[in-house]
């Protein structure tokens, strides 16, 4: 059947079928929907902000860098060669973008259809379904817009009513893009724009990562510390971190597949570093190592206040011939059991009860959502919980983490929303979601005279805006 002209997306969208609990979702709603947009947590590029340079083509800003569409286009056959995944310079971006619209209806009910129709209806003006028929009316559209003033980085950035951008950033990079952005004589409403690294030491400190030890020697002469020696080697990332701070980093993101810290002497940790580094370690050495090492952050973030964000739970490239083939994240990290009672223990003995660390819980597995984050949020001064992300970031993800945490931790032990994405077109579309989210859960709870509804207005806007300002200290 061909696309028939509508609107793609629904001004009620994902709001209760029932009225009267719709009413109050929309009436908060229409409340916080213009609040701005703060993303602590993304990968974005500040080179994009830097240069403003267009982007290129539909299919290299929409289809490449996103793994939530190339991951459900490769589950049904279709080659990542075909999309030109990883390809610097696409040879045919209209074949590539004629390969997804064909195969746009994979995406039915999945919160990535529902991101893309909000791009292209409220950025594009395009209200006839993406498909075989309607794929070059899109590509000349988008195309077109994008060689536009309007569509360049730096437009869409104000347009989007961001605040604050963090991007996702090695301690082996100069971040030459950042001091760009930060040094430019651009200015949103006066001021420089927000647009802020964060620090993720996973190259240095995750022995299983390509290159490690190499790796390890470029930060020692970025430095000019001894970083084969344990010492020295704490010393470069302390020194790393006050220069990701002083371009206004105020977090660290840390790729750990587990939530495993320890607490070893001195003499032993120097042992297991020396051991990683000379590749003499096995997986039980690289796993205490990671684990150290995740209690040596905590202790740079009490003495230098960034907050700490692991994100345990993932087996990351589980597809080893993509992996070697494509590289790291190429949409095959899949969840899996996670333990953090335990496993935080030894960090929360030493720094639990520190008034000056945060640290920020992720998961991947929700079955730790009430049984041990919720409580563990409800009782540490330190901890709060990240919101869904990744497999969880829909609808249902959503309202499951609310039913789940809520009774323990409340909400104030939350960070409201980061939408931890490489595809900026879809900033504003998944911030929307969640705040619609966010209303239709406290919806509820005034209907069922649970809150009142200015205790709830009060809550989404908390949600939206204020609890992570606060959270992320900016």
């Amino acid at each position: 059947m061909p696309a028939r002209a509508m609107n793609l997306i629904h001004d009620d969208r994902l709001f209760p079928a029932n009225e009267a609990l719709r009413d109050i979702a929309r009436r908060l709603y229409n409340e916080i929907r213009e609040l701005p947009l703060i993303s602590p947590h993304g990968h974005t590029q500040a080179a994009w902000f830097a240069k403003n340079e267009a982007f290129p083509d539909p299919a290299k800003l929409l289809v490449q860098p996103d793994h939530y569409v190339f991951r459900m286009l490769y589950s049904q056959g279709i080659s990542l060669d075909d999309l030109e995944i990883g390809v610097e310079k696409m040879k045919d971006p209209r074949r590539v973008w004629r390969i997804f619209a064909e195969n746009y209806y994979l995406f039915r009910g999945t919160p990535t259809r529902m991101w893309l129709d909000y791009a292209f209806q409220e950025l594009f003006g395009l209200e006839e379904r993406l498909s075989a028929a309607t794929a070059d009316l899109y590509f000349d559209v988008i195309s077109e817009r994008l060689r536009t003033p309007e569509f360049r980085p730096r437009a869409l950035y104000e347009r989007f009513r961001l605040e604050v951008l963090a991007t996702t950033d090695s301690p082996l990079d100069t971040l030459e893009d950042h001091k760009a952005v930060r040094e430019g004589d651009w200015k949103v409403r006066g001021v420089t724009p927000r647009i802020l690294p964060t620090f993720r030491p996973d190259p240095v400190v995750d022995p299983e990562y390509a290159g490690f030890q190499e790796n390890v020697a470029k930060l020692g002469q970025m430095t000019g510390e001894d970083a084969t020696t344990w010492d020295g080697y704490l010393r470069a990332l302390r020194r790393t971190r006050e220069r990701f701070k002083a371009l206004g980093c105020t977090a660290t993101d840390h790729g750990h597949p587990t939530a495993r810290t320890a607490d070893l002497e001195r003499a032993e940790a120097a042992r297991v570093f020396e051991k990683v580094m000379t590749k003499r370690a096995d997986a039980a050495d690289e796993e205490l190592f990671r684990a150290q090492m995740l209690t040596e952050m905590a202790r740079m973030s009490v003495e230098d206040g960034l907050v700490m964000q692991p994100h345990p739970g993932a087996f990351r490239n589980h597809n080893r011939q993509i992996y070697e083939q494509y590289g790291r994240d190429m949409g095959a990290d899949i969840p899996m059991p996670t333990d953090y009672v335990t496993a935080l223990r030894p960090l929360l003995d030493l720094f639990g009860n520190e008034k000056n660390y945060t640290l920020i819980l992720f998961t991947l597995d929700e079955t730790t959502y009430s049984r041990e984050l919720a409580p563990l949020a409800g009782h540490y001064p330190c901890l709060r919980l990240g919101p869904p992300w990744w497999f969880h970031d829909s609808p249902e993800g959503m309202l499951r983490f609310r039913e789940q945490v809520t009774e323990t931790a409340g909400f104030y032990n939350t960070v409201g929303f980061n939408d931890d994405t490489r595809a900026f077109l879809s900033i504003p579309a998944r911030h929307d979601v969640a705040r619609r989210m966010d209303c239709v859960w406290l919806a509820r709870l005034v209907a069922e005279h649970r809150l009142e509804e200015d205790e709830a207005l009060e809550v989404a806007r908390d949600l939206a805006y204020n609890l992570v300002r606060k959270a992320y200290k900016l």
